[in-house]
């Protein structure tokens, strides 16, 4: 490979545009004679004049590796520590079937095709969608969409359009990053079709959602309630019932986000007045990552109102033109961004089809009877956890009834921050709670810790002896 000249690109092997002649060629069809053009509606304050550091070019793929290498090496992961992290993203066990199905070549590269061609894709989809509304109970499921947060987006937007209402009510409770991720689904008080987002105040004792707080806010204005159940701050809403109840008198939806893997054991949103179920698919078979989707859904019953207002595209299995004979196909195309664009139902994307794979096989491999089990582990495990560090001294779990796999544990006792503390056990190989003090300062000094089923209880004595260490 010869040496380019400093204002030419060098062309890199795995690249197969960035060769001399293909970048000269693109920019004699853009009619442009360098990059600097098409960049030029760039005010010239908004570009950086510094030099980047980016290291010398690697032109082999060896060189590349050894260098993403190093750089990974630099991270510490949930494998190779004791981790208690969840707030989102939770360190669930992944069964080694459903890493073998998503890597197949027929599932691999199913993103896209004609629904004539593709069977096994479209079937796999199907099941996905059939076995999650059976999870918590409701008829129609769409495709999934990119996380949580943008499934809530969705519903609240779908709930706007139904009731024709600009206003929905959220418990103080709600994760902040999801939040913030639903405040973009609104838009800004500037801009035609903002949607207000309105909190509703927890109670002190327990954690739940504040009634009398909710009965305040709750007017003919109100196009939905949202709240998640367990919530961000791992309480089960015992009274779920009564807020759906409230919300259904004064014509809102009611929005309820979930985390599937804890319907084994708890009543299914259907049940006590939910309209619209979002949720994460992350614990049904998919690892935690980062820099990409790990999956959301969007369910309802199966009425038409509902069905028309969704963005997401459906697969349905209907009969055919050969009497007895039954076909895979995508429904509602044209209401989505697939087939109209901008004019459809919101955005959607496709990012997630692959995690579809991976959960239809969790599902299957797990079926009522394991949901009931790795739920009833969970909530053992938890609670025997949280009991265990209740006994520290200068240690306090807040709510330490009726929450799922996610507690609160407080140290304003101990007089030490929690970003010390979790300082301190990592040192000791273990990542601690996340540190809740700046997004909920009125709990204190407080982190939230996830217990699941992969802790045995080998792992909790050794978390509750770094943590008499630690606040030492």
């Amino acid at each position: 490979m010869t040496k380019a000249s400093p204002t030419e690109p060098i062309a890199h092997p795995y690249m197969a545009n960035s060769n001399v002649g293909n970048f000269q060629h693109m920019m004699k069809v853009a009619g442009v004679s360098n990059v600097e053009e098409l960049f030029e509606q760039i005010p010239p304050d908004h570009i950086t004049k510094r030099e980047f550091n980016l290291g010398p070019v690697l032109s082999s793929e060896s060189s590349l590796y050894r260098h993403m290498n190093d750089i990974l090496r630099k991270s510490t992961s949930c494998e190779d520590s004791l981790n208690f992290l969840g707030a989102g993203c939770w360190q669930h066990y992944v069964p080694a079937i459903c890493d073998e199905m998503v890597t197949r070549a027929e599932f691999l590269t199913p993103v896209w095709g004609t629904p004539s061609s593709d069977h096994g894709r479209s079937q796999a989809w199907f099941e996905f969608a059939s076995q999650l509304g059976e999870l918590v109970g409701m008829e129609f499921v769409g495709l999934p969409v990119y996380s949580f947060g943008t499934a809530g987006g969705h519903a609240i937007r779908m709930a706007v359009r139904l009731t024709k209402r600009f206003k929905v009510l959220l418990p103080r409770s709600l994760d902040p990053e999801r939040l913030a991720v639903i405040k973009s689904y609104c838009s800004l008080p500037e801009l035609a079709g903002y949607i207000e987002i309105v909190s509703v105040a927890i109670e002190e004792a327990s954690g739940r959602i504040n009634l009398e707080d909710l009965k305040k806010k709750l007017g003919t204005d109100v196009a939905a309630v949202y709240f998640d159940n367990p919530s961000y701050l791992g309480v089960v809403e015992s009274e779920a019932k009564e807020v759906s109840r409230l919300a259904h008198e004064c014509g809102a939806e009611v929005i309820v986000g979930v985390d599937p893997i804890s319907l084994g054991i708890l009543t299914p949103p259907s049940e006590y007045g939910a309209d619209i179920v979002v949720g994460t698919t992350q614990p049904l078979g998919v690892h935690m990552n980062c820099g990409g989707g790990v999956g959301g859904f969007i369910a309802t019953r199966d009425e038409e109102r509902y069905a028309r207002e969704y963005p997401t595209l459906q697969v349905s299995l209907a009969s055919t033109s050969v009497e007895g004979e039954m076909a895979f196909g995508l429904t509602l195309f044209e209401q989505s961004s697939y087939g109209s664009r901008e004019q459809g139902k919101d955005w959607t994307g496709n990012s997630v089809y692959l995690w579809a794979i991976a959960n239809a096989v969790y599902m299957s491999l797990m079926g009522p009877q394991g949901f009931r089990d790795i739920g009833t582990s969970i909530i053992e495990r938890s609670h025997f956890a949280a009991s265990r560090i209740d006994s520290i001294p200068g240690l306090k779990v807040l709510w330490a009834e009726g929450f799922f796999k996610e507690f609160i544990v407080n140290f304003d006792k101990s007089t030490l921050d929690v970003e010390v503390i979790n300082g301190r056990l990592r040192k000791l190989g273990i990542f601690g709670g996340k540190d809740l003090t700046s997004d909920f300062p009125e709990l204190g000094k407080s982190a939230l810790y996830c217990v699941t089923e992969i802790h045995t209880e080998e792992d909790i004595d050794r978390l509750v002896q770094a943590l008499e260490e630690a606040v030492k």
